[in-house]
């Protein structure tokens, strides 16, 4: 759960960094928020799992040999 706050959070700040107005229009910048976030979730939980995956992977390779 740690890791998955984390990479929300670096998420947040690099999606916070990029211009994203062009593509929302005006009178419309709640929703624009709600769907930031909600794209920063999706992508913060992907990006942790893949690295949680990849530790687990690297844990388990011991086995085959």
């Amino acid at each position: 759960m740690f890791s998955h706050l984390i990479f929300i959070y670096i998420t947040w700040r690099l999606l916070l960094s990029m211009n994203y107005e062009v593509i929302i229009k005006k009178g419309h910048t709640t929703e624009g928020r709600i769907f930031l976030l909600f794209i920063t979730i999706v992508i913060g939980t992907g990006v942790s799992r893949f690295f949680l995956e990849i530790l687990r992977w690297s844990n388990d390779i011991l086995f085959l040999f």
